[in-house]
């Protein structure tokens, strides 16, 4: 596959709070003209800054050209929940830790790379505490079943030597001003982000080394004479090498079609308020069963914010309506309140929903896909880390840079193929429906 044209582009569901209560400091521009460059990275989030900064450091004399479909921070990179997790988190089973104890540790290294990556990217561009905080984070049972499954994950740690804390009812209620919870797991690697401002940060401190084109969405990519040229509305850009760092949007580039899960999920954002009953000024809780509600408190110049995320469905057509997103929010609006009664009043002032990228058999859409052309996609659920380790990757690839990290992240399977829709759809979302079911207060 040679010329490439692309049929279908990004589209959102609702205002990610993250990104209305974020300030851009830089403009945006848009692609009018044509260029060449050493490099073209397409899609702006974790996965293309992060080879964007890698190959900048790498070829400091390269052009580089980062084309982004939308507008930086609205897409999928400002809408998740703002976790960067270093053990292991995958979504598509019952329980966070299911592999064995060398794929964990194995793991587990590959996440504290990106961590440090994105460290060192933070320091830099001289990001707050409250857009990268190394608060470490908590699985949060709300029933018996989500206590056993905590026990579960403490003791996989504990096999390979990880430290985390078990806490009472007590202690989460100090935590979080809630008598909801009856107990929860610290693991202290996890950094909390505002996403919003983490990607806006990063793209203001590539700046000065890299070319970032907004509402500057590919329409087609063609190879003629050793180079790719990607067509836009208003012109056009010719490199040797491009990454792309697009997520499950891949496929609408015709690579890895029928083997990606686009999975929606959903969250809303309370107005500012004042209550001392929430705890903490700022704390996150991940739920201790994967279907559960992720629950976050920020708190900036005197006022508090709630963010709830829960609920997901399989949406082969990439989009989601309106009025999904209203009924939604009413069950996380029942949800928060069960929570935090004394938050009744207070409403939410914005709801959206955001993508994950998932494979079958938990493995990225990564690697040289066609001459010159590569691919760092599908997070797995995980996009804040494993998208910006796959961005790293595919930079490393792309400039022959080779290390045993690499090595080991590119050996692994092609993402297995799906059945034939539509039941993929029927089978993933009744599959996803019991689990959140099972999962009862947890949600």
């Amino acid at each position: 596959m040679n010329d490439i044209v692309v049929k279908r582009l990004p589209a959102e569901s609702g205002t990610s709070g993250w990104e209305a209560i974020s300030t851009r400091s830089f403009p945006v521009r848009t692609l009018d003209g044509d260029l060449s460059a050493d490099w073209l990275i397409v899609g702006a989030g974790f996965a293309g800054l992060s080879a964007a900064r890698r190959l900048s450091q790498l070829r400091p004399g390269d052009k580089i050209v980062v084309l982004e479909a939308g507008e930086i921070a609205k897409g999928t990179s400002g809408r998740n929940s703002g976790y960067m997790i270093d053990v292991p988190h995958n979504l598509s089973s019952g329980e966070y830790s299911v592999a064995s104890e060398t794929v964990t540790v194995a793991e587990i290294a590959q996440n504290r790379f990106a961590i440090s990556f994105a460290a060192d990217a933070a320091a830099e561009y001289d990001m707050s505490r409250e857009t990268f905080d190394r608060s470490g984070k908590i699985n949060a049972a709300a029933t018996n079943r989500g206590m056993k499954l905590n026990e579960n994950y403490g003791r996989s740690l504990q096999g390979i030597g990880e430290k985390h804390r078990f806490l009472d009812a007590e202690e989460m209620r100090a935590i979080t001003g809630s008598n909801y919870y009856l107990g929860g797991l610290y693991t202290p690697g996890a950094v909390m982000i505002q996403p919003a401002d983490y990607i806006r940060g990063f793209a203001a401190g590539l700046a000065s080394k890299v070319d970032i084109f907004e509402h500057s969405p590919v329409l087609k990519l063609e190879r003629h004479g050793g180079a790719w040229k990607a067509v836009l509305r208003r012109g056009t850009v010719t490199a040797p090498k491009v990454i792309l760092g697009i997520n499950g949007h891949v496929e609408d580039f015709g690579y890895f079609r029928g083997r990606l899960m686009h999975i929606f999920t959903y969250a809303s954002m309370t107005a500012p308020f004042t209550s001392k009953s929430t705890g903490k000024d700022m704390w996150a809780l991940l739920p201790a069963d994967p279907m559960g509600a992720t629950v976050r408190k920020i708190s900036t110049d005197g006022f508090s914010r709630i963010v709830i995320r829960t609920r997901f469905t399989y949406d082969w057509a990439v989009q989601v309506s309106d009025k999904r997103l209203v009924g939604i929010a009413a069950e996380q609006r029942a949800s928060l309140d069960a929570r935090f009664p004394d938050l009744k009043d207070v409403p939410f002032e914005h709801v959206w929903a955001g993508r994950l990228c998932l494979s079958r058999n938990h493995v990225p859409a990564f690697g040289e896909i066609e001459e010159g052309l590569y691919s760092a996609c599908c997070e797995n659920g995980l996009g804040t880390v494993k998208s910006t380790l796959a961005g790293v990757m595919a930079a490393d690839l792309a400039t022959d840079t080779r290390s045993d990290m690499l090595d080991k992240f590119s050996d692994q399977p092609e993402p297995a193929r799906l059945p034939p829709q539509p039941l993929a759809w029927l089978g993933v979302n009744t599959v996803i429906r019991l689990q959140e079911l099972r999962a009862g207060r947890e949600g």
